[in-house]
């Protein structure tokens, strides 16, 4: 890539994330969420009291992507829906021995499991029916085996992938994530069975993708970049089946420069198309101007 598209590239992501940083917030306006923010760990977020609204009745569990964690993955998107009145709540999954911090590395279908379990313990807190899942990535693929294959599909209303890949990548591609997390590539050595099973034509993905993307009764929502450099081609990220919705966020904001790391930790032009597929009943129409709203 030539230089100037990486300065370019990098500008965008910085100029998202000043965004995210001096746009008003509805924290003002929330008193008594703003109490339990304060009370609670990760600036409000996986708050075990929490109790859905009638407005959004449905607790959002999120889930991270591959060398990702459940804090350091949603430090954007995360305050900014419960900011929104939402129940937010996150996991860590794919633990391997020894390596702290950097998840998402152990088998798919044992992390599919974790979650089995977490959602569990999502809806037994907060005496909801079922949950939404927004997962980056590794994160917007893995519950999709969960659905099919784990009894996900009864307590799950919608999913909603950001930057997913849906039918594997390369492992080049999932080494293209390294540089973004410094130590991580000594930590791992050779022993990551997650990096094994999202290869495009793994026995996982095979096994995943048979007799179709989805399932009945769930909602799909994918949200990919274009300057996606991990999940290529980036229409692979795409789902086919009924009740899914895919876009290209440069169809909301052809400035909006994120590629794959940016779009699921910062882009707040994405955060809003997450918040549309969420509510569709009172989704507004995502623009450039939505990095700022």
């Amino acid at each position: 890539m030539l230089p100037w598209k990486h300065a370019v590239r990098a500008l965008s992501v910085l100029l998202l994330t000043a965004a995210a940083t001096l746009a008003p917030t509805a924290a003002s306006a929330a008193p008594e969420r703003a109490e339990t923010a304060a009370a609670a760990p990760h600036r409000g977020w996986n708050d075990f009291s929490c109790k859905p609204s009638a407005a959004h009745p449905r607790p959002v569990v999120l889930v991270h992507g591959t060398f990702g964690n459940s804090v350091d993955n949603w430090l954007g998107l995360a305050p900014y829906l419960v900011n929104r009145g939402y129940c937010v709540f996150s996991l860590d999954y794919g633990q391997l021995p020894g390596v702290p911090f950097f998840h998402g590395l152990g088998p798919v279908e044992a992390s599919a499991g974790q979650l089995a379990t977490y959602v569990d313990r999502v809806l037994a807190a907060t005496g909801a029916p079922e949950v939404d899942l927004v997962g980056h990535s590794q994160g917007g693929m893995m519950p999709r085996w969960y659905l099919k294959f784990l009894g996900g599909a009864d307590k799950v209303n919608a999913l909603v992938g950001i930057a997913p890949n849906s039918h594997g990548t390369t492992l080049l591609g999932l080494t293209k994530l390294l540089p973004y997390f410094p130590g991580v590539e000594d930590l791992i050595g050779a022993g990551t069975p997650g990096l094994a099973d999202q290869v495009a034509g793994s026995p996982f993905v095979t096994k995943l993708n048979q007799g179709g993307d989805t399932v009945p009764g769930v909602r799909y929502h994918v949200i990919a970049t274009r300057y996606d450099e991990v999940v290529t081609p980036y229409r692979s990220q795409f789902l086919s089946g009924p009740n899914v919705t895919n876009v290209l966020i440069q169809d909301k904001c052809a400035l909006d420069l994120s590629e794959h790391v940016a779009i699921g930790t910062v882009d707040r032009v994405t955060f809003h198309e997450v918040a549309n597929a969420l509510d569709p009943a009172r989704a507004t129409p995502t623009t450039c101007l939505s990095a700022i709203g």
